[in-house]
């Protein structure tokens, strides 16, 4: 699960665009043409802000991936195989 600092990225449906959003948060902190672009905002802004956990979702709305971004720490004791 995602604490605090944690942050997702998601496809809006309204207007096909990508958003990246923190847990907790109503409002999208940024907003992107590309998941790409808005994943890389996401990696950023929890790189800048102590790390976390990061959430992508597909178009579908069912998560892809989870990501533990430094300097958060992995709640888990298995090694990242997905990067």
């Amino acid at each position: 699960m995602a604490g605090s600092n944690g942050r997702t990225v998601y496809r809006r449906s309204s207007d096909d665009k990508w958003v990246n959003k923190k847990n907790g948060n109503s409002q999208a902190s940024s907003v992107h043409d590309t998941q790409k672009d808005a994943n890389a905002a996401a990696k950023d802004m929890l790189k800048n802000s102590g790390g976390g956990e990061l959430i992508t979702k597909g178009k579908d709305g069912k998560i892809r991936s989870k990501d533990t971004i430094v300097p958060g720490n992995d709640p888990r004791s298995i090694k990242d195989t997905e990067h």
